[in-house]
């Protein structure tokens, strides 16, 4: 039982590694370079992680030479405005801090992201989607909500809202699995988040754990919009290899088009592990797994109702036209007899109790964000902006990248 626990937790951390790791490691897999649709998407050639780059890291541009903002309710924003206290997350391009503003005395969780590592990746595109997709989030109860954004010289900010009941990864990985009944209010909390943004014509690509979030009082909350796709009509499809390698759906590994249901498959790989403990198709081998997801049959121990049994061979169905939400989205879900039990509008009003309450005691309880990251010192430079910063990178191509990134709502949103 120790072997499996320890080798559980191993796995848990190597699951925050992203699609670069991923590729890196089948790059260096002898045996799954031998399988020509592995070598086909190697040949994609993803963008390097600047930090496994052997280059010294460039210097921010100057200060001096302000990007043009374009129009925004919140001109005056600036990092100093903050008390940074904890690093609460990390991500390719930045850090996550929770932040006491200075002059209300509201805490708010600050995504920190550095240009410098956004234009190298060339991941502009994603960061202005993610600000876009916030900014379409009006008032849905399981989305982050964006309060206002702003940017320094080399830096980008993002305020958004404080989330402090931990990421669902860190209660799988405390818990293991969960019994049906939390599951089943955690699944359809987050199909109805990802309901709402189909019904914007956004496709969310990336579900995850590590993207779901609780609140205080254990409602989802669904976070971190960068691998977002926008305007993907009811029939559209869109191409891009991206998303997290346990969570790929078989169309995305075959590189051909996919559409909204790829949500639905991610839906039914979160579901599966919340039930089970581990993806559907996990493998500590990536190309075994690869090759799992695209042909190996969906195995279901027999310790699950049969309702959540053929919702999850709906949703976890290779082929995509056949797939539980293929015809009516996510009408199709919430009428599955799985989620029966559900009163759907009580559930969008949070009128249903959580199966589970975080029973944090107020925004400095930290104990359920993963000490990895909350032992790490903040950084000095966050709350600061870079006055003796050298010009090392385009301050055009960074001016063109982030024009109107900066947003605050009007007055009317607060109402």
């Amino acid at each position: 039982m120790k072997d499996k626990t320890t080798s559980l937790t191993s796995f848990m951390k190597q699951r925050r590694m992203g699609l670069n790791d991923f590729i890196q490691r089948l790059a260096t897999n002898s045996y799954a370079c031998k399988h020509s649709e592995v070598q086909s998407i190697l040949n994609l050639s993803p963008p390097q992680d600047p930090e496994l780059m052997n280059t010294n890291p460039s210097p921010p541009p100057s200060p001096s030479q302000q990007i043009n903002l374009g129009p925004s309710s919140n001109p005056s924003a600036k990092p100093s405005d903050f008390h940074f206290l904890k690093v609460i997350g990390k991500g390719s391009f930045g850090k996550v801090l929770l932040a006491r503003h200075r002059t209300d005395d509201n805490f708010y969780a600050v995504k920190v992201l550095q240009k410098k590592a956004i234009l190298k990746k060339k991941e502009e595109k994603h960061i202005m989607s993610e600000r876009n997709v916030l900014l379409k989030n009006v008032k849905h109860p399981f989305l982050v909500g964006l309060h206002y954004s702003f940017q320094t010289a080399d830096k980008l900010y993002f305020i958004l809202d404080y989330i402090n009941g931990g990421e669902l990864f860190y209660h799988l990985q405390r818990e293991r699995c969960f019994l049906e009944p939390r599951a089943r209010f955690y699944a359809a909390e987050i199909a109805s988040a990802l309901g709402y943004l189909h019904s914007l014509n956004i496709v969310y690509r990336d579900l995850k754990p590590e993207n779901i979030l609780l609140d205080s009082q254990g409602h989802i909350i669904l976070t971190d919009f960068g691998l977002c796709k926008e305007n993907i009509e009811p029939n559209g499809t869109t191409s891009t290899f991206c998303g997290t390698p346990e969570y790929l759906a078989p169309e995305v590994l075959h590189k051909q088009p996919y559409d909204r249901t790829v949500d639905w498959w991610c839906l039914g790989a979160v579901l599966y592990e919340m039930l089970y403990g581990l993806p559907p198709f996990y493998s500590r081998n990536t190309a075994e797994m690869y090759d799992n997801i695209l042909n190996k049959p969906l195995q279901l121990k027999p310790n699950i109702s049969n309702s959540a049994r053929h919702l999850l061979e709906g949703l976890l169905q290779k082929d995509r036209t056949k797939r539980l939400g293929c015809s009516d989205d996510f009408i199709e879900i919430k009428n599955h007899i799985f989620f029966t039990p559900i009163n759907w509008d009580d559930l969008n009003a949070k009128k249903i109790t959580p199966p589970f309450n975080p029973n944090v005691t107020g925004p400095n309880d930290l104990r359920h964000f993963d000490p990895e990251f909350t032992d790490e010192p903040v950084p000095s430079s966050i709350g600061c902006s870079p006055d003796s910063a050298l010009v090392t990178a385009s301050i055009k191509e960074a001016a063109e990248a982030f024009v109107g990134f900066s947003y605050a709502p009007s007055m009317d949103s607060y109402l």
